[in-house]
């Protein structure tokens, strides 16, 4: 119960994170590219200004135009730099916070295998005895069945969500986390099932049985 709800949270929090997240990446990709038009316009009228001034200046020689190349050649350097920054911060504001959401979606997905690494079918098997090490497993057929099936949803809806994290990114790091966690989900569950198959049969085998 307290996984189903840690992960209606996450989807709580996901989602309405997501509308804020967007809003504030608009905001954020307008001012970068303002601050990248302001940065170019700075860099171009540096540039010229040495320029013209070195122009203007008639007593330069050839060996001393040097210096203002090697600025002209930083200036640049620099205003690349810069650009780079500017450009990336959207995408890095947002990758961190869907690489947050997932790790607790995959963490969480940890926890619900957990939750039935115990809830064996073979204790259902007639003539099975326990240990003093066993764990106490009151479950019959029907309510292992209804348990297995529930932990393969919640595991179907954390793959779910952790696609929803990626819906606005295009960031590879993100799309490979979101794919690892798909594939996580997607083997629990597959394990799960395995488990129910093996319950079914059971159930099959003891009604033969009983006829």
């Amino acid at each position: 119960m307290k996984v189903a709800e840690e992960l209606a949270g996450l989807i709580r929090e996901s989602s309405g994170v997501g509308d804020r997240l967007r809003q504030r990446l608009v905001w954020t990709r307008a001012a970068s590219r303002v601050l990248i038009v302001a940065v170019l316009a700075l860099t171009l009228a540096a540039i010229i200004w040495g320029l013209a001034t070195a122009f203007g200046d008639e007593t330069l020689t050839g060996v001393q135009w040097l210096p203002l190349m090697e600025s002209t050649v930083n200036d640049l350097i620099f205003a690349a730099v810069a650009i780079f920054f500017l450009y990336t911060i959207p995408e890095r504001l947002l990758r961190s916070r869907a690489l947050k959401l997932l790790h607790r979606l995959r963490s969480l997905a940890h926890i619900i295998d957990m939750h039935q690494l115990t809830k064996d079918p073979e204790r259902l098997r007639t003539g099975f005895k326990e240990t003093s090490a066993s764990v106490q497993f009151t479950l019959d057929a029907d309510q292992l069945i209804h348990y297995l099936e529930y932990c393969s949803e919640l595991l179907s809806l954390v793959g779910k969500t952790a696609a929803l994290c990626a819906e606005d990114s295009q960031d590879n790091v993100v799309l490979d986390t979101v794919s690892t966690v798909e594939g996580l989900t997607v083997d629990l569950s597959r394990k799960i099932w395995q488990k129910i198959q093996v319950v079914g049969e059971l159930r099959e085998d003891q009604s033969s049985s009983a006829v």
